[in-house]
């Protein structure tokens, strides 16, 4: 509550036309009688013409409901006790509520015949201000972002709360203090010269200009920040606002994500590989056999021939066979170790897999102006896959479908997933390209087949083994009137799964 000002005091010594002037009404109230006289200013603030008197209750009327009750009892109390009379309430008669202070104090100038006399002070405005200016605090604490302000010598005038959260220190703590207490070393030194450069020649070096740099809490800790500063003037003393963002977060998210990149163009890389020693070893497999085949048989035309040398022709020719069928064994036992068939298969969210392959595959893509959007069900999220493998997957798909719609007038990326009948859950990823022809569609998972003039042919081939391996299948077909849809599954989580998982 506001000073209480006696407005005795102030009625004794202003004329009547100096208080009018002043906004200030001036009323008396006669508790024997139980009326009250208003000034001219005080009846305007009452939204009320009135010729004489008014009774108590008439006056009690103009008052808002809600403040009726609480206004009856504060005047009371000063009739009763004397104590002075200061209150707040809303006035309302047949318009919009105002919000007024009545100050009031009992004059005994006859003890047979006290009276309350006092002012009515407009104080909307007033109200408005404070309103504006709570509201205008209530929108800082929301914005996530650091705002302080100093002033021309780096004093901390304002600490928001995001501030107070960022670095450490209370408002109260941080206000008065040299902004450079937020900086470590050498750039809490070299502060105050910076701010001094700037005024003695005006050259703005970060003013107006985002940049990284390297904040310190009160613990001492340092952390990554973006640090936008705007200057302002304000009664002509120049202010300086500086707009600060922890990176913290975002620089381990993008270190996760550079990571798992990595990982991921590991694993890619293994794989094309292991696809590769696949097909060779296939390749290789059948004329090794056909070499140990033709050695056996020179071997029966050598038994018949009367050569003294035959012999020894015959020695060369078996341990030849027998290295034939010792590369023919190795070959076999390649292939089997490139064909994955065992994978390791652990509960993980299908949107968590989607939104952190989404991080590396749909990179470009608001550029190339593509729509994405992920049409997931949460009924069925967990699925039993093998993290970095499907990512591979997702990855190669999305990539794909950017490069489907490089030219397409419409670009649009869905990816969605629903339950299957047997358990399982399938994955599509839908583009608007330019689709496949029939003799390609045929061959799209074939290791080796590409439309791409730099490309391996070896993406779509890993991802259906990956997809395999994982008790899945995948399929593509195209859609009308343009692009394509990939389909695969992968088996659902249960609960049961799910519960052993949690424990």
């Amino acid at each position: 509550m506001p000073e209480i000002v006696d407005p005795c005091d102030i009625i004794k010594h202003c004329a009547p036309e100096l208080l009018d002037r002043a906004g200030i009404g001036t009323w008396v109230m006669d508790p024997a009688r139980r009326s009250l006289t208003f000034s001219k200013v005080a009846k305007a603030l009452l939204g009320a013409t009135l010729d004489g008197d008014v009774g108590y209750e008439s006056f009690l009327s103009f008052v808002d409901a809600r403040d009726r009750a609480q206004l009856g009892a504060a005047i009371q109390r000063s009739l009763n006790a004397g104590v002075p009379l200061d209150i707040q309430c809303r006035i309302h008669n047949h318009g919009p509520s105002r919000r007024v202070r009545i100050v009031a104090s009992l004059v005994n100038e006859r003890p047979d015949k006290p009276a309350l006399t006092g002012m009515l002070l407009d104080i909307e405005k007033d109200n408005q201000i404070e309103e504006s200016e709570r509201h205008l605090r209530l929108i800082l604490d929301t914005i996530p972002d650091a705002m302080i302000v100093i002033d021309q010598q780096g004093i901390m005038q304002f600490f928001s709360s995001a501030a107070e959260r960022q670095f450490g220190y209370s408002a109260s703590e941080a206000i008065g203090k040299n902004v450079s207490v937020l900086m470590p070393e050498p750039d809490r030194t070299r502060h105050d010269g910076y701010v001094a450069r700037y005024q003695a020649t005006g050259e703005r070096r970060i003013i107006g200009i985002g940049r990284v740099v390297t904040g310190q809490r009160k613990d001492g800790t340092t952390f990554p920040m973006h640090l936008t500063v705007g200057e302002m003037s304000s009664g002509d003393e120049p202010y300086f606002t500086g707009f600060v963002r922890d990176l913290t977060e975002q620089q381990q998210t993008q270190a996760r994500l550079q990571e798992l990149q990595s990982e991921l163009v590991h694993i890619s890389r293994l794989s094309a590989m292991g696809e590769m020693a696949s097909a060779l070893a296939h390749e290789l497999n059948q004329p090794l056999s056909a070499i140990s085949n033709y050695m056996k048989g020179s071997r029966r035309l050598l038994a018949e021939s009367s050569d003294p040398k035959a012999e020894q022709i015959m020695v060369a020719l078996e341990r030849a066979a027998d290295q034939a069928i010792r590369a023919g064994q190795i070959i076999r036992r390649l292939r089997s170790f490139v064909a994955r068939d065992e994978t390791e298969k652990r509960i993980e969210s299908l949107s968590k897999l989607m939104e952190e392959a989404g991080a590396l595959g749909l990179t470009g893509a608001r550029e190339q102006d593509v729509r994405i959007r992920f049409k997931l069900d949460p009924k069925h999220d967990a699925v039993l896959a093998d993290r970095v493998q499907i990512q591979q997957v997702l990855v190669n798909l999305f990539r794909n479908a950017l490069e489907a719609m490089a030219n397409s007038a419409t670009r649009e990326l869905v990816a969605s997933n629903t339950a299957t009948d047997d358990d399982m859950i399938e994955i599509t990823v839908s583009d608007t390209g330019q689709g496949f022809d029939a003799d390609v569609m045929s061959n799209l998972f074939q290791p080796f087949f590409t439309t791409k003039e730099t490309g391996m042919g070896v993406g779509l081939s890993i991802s259906r083994t990956i997809i395999e391996a994982h008790g899945g299948r995948m399929w593509a077909e195209n859609n009308m009137p343009s692009g394509a849809t990939f389909h695969f599954t992968l088996p659902s989580a249960t609960e049961k799964d799910v519960a052993n998982a949690g424990q």
